[in-house]
C-alpha cells in the first residue's frame, strides 16, 4: 500500500513541476496568441510529448523485436511498462532542461 501511494506522490510531484516549469517558460515567452492559459498548454505539451515517446519505444521495441513484459505490478496497480517510462521521461525532461543552464560549467 504504500509503495502505491509512494508512487503516486512521486508521480504528481514530478507532474507538479513539469507543468511549473513550462507553465513558467510560457508566461516569459509573452507570445501574442490567445490561448485559455500556460497551463492548458503545458499539459497538452506534455500530453504530445509522452505519445511521441511512447509511439517511439513501441516501435523500436518491435523493430528490434525485444521482449518486453505486456504489464509489471507495482504496488497493486498493473502498468504498461512502455507508457511508464514515456511518462517519466516527459515529466522529467522540463527539469533538466531548466535545471542544466544553470548547473553547467562555462
Amino acid at each position: 500500500m504504500w509503495g502505491s501511494i509512494s508512487m503516486l506522490s512521486l508521480l504528481l510531484l514530478l507532474f507538479y513541476g513539469a507543468l511549473k516549469v513550462k507553465m513558467r517558460t510560457y508566461q516569459i515567452s509573452g507570445s501574442g496568441e490567445n490561448l485559455p492559459s500556460p497551463a492548458s498548454r503545458a499539459l497538452a505539451e506534455l500530453v504530445g510529448i509522452a505519445g511521441g515517446i511512447y509511439l517511439s519505444l513501441v516501435m523500436m521495441v518491435s523493430f528490434l523485436k525485444l521482449t518486453v513484459p505486456e504489464s509489471i505490478s507495482f504496488g497493486g496497480w498493473s502498468l504498461d511498462p512502455l507508457a511508464l517510462v514515456a511518462i517519466l521521461v516527459a515529466l522529467i525532461q522540463p527539469l533538466i532542461l531548466a535545471w542544466w543552464p544553470r548547473h553547467r560549467k562555462r
